[in-house]
């Protein structure tokens, strides 16, 4: 089987991550604080639809 290129980083990165597996739990806490929320489609429709459309902007008066 052919091997695939892999960088010094990446490298480091598994080598790192086998040494230390509360990291990827850390990660994963992280992420979910700021990201993995739960949708709310009705809410996101409402927003889209109360959008005021910006009128452009010419800064020299031309």
């Amino acid at each position: 089987m052919a091997q695939y290129y892999e960088s010094e980083h990446t490298l480091f990165m598994r080598e790192w991550l086998a040494a230390h597996p509360q990291e990827t739990r850390e990660q994963q806490q992280g992420r979910a604080l700021w990201w993995d929320k739960p949708q709310d489609l009705e809410t996101d429709r409402r927003n889209q639809e109360s959008r005021i459309k910006q009128e452009a902007y010419f800064g020299n008066g031309m």
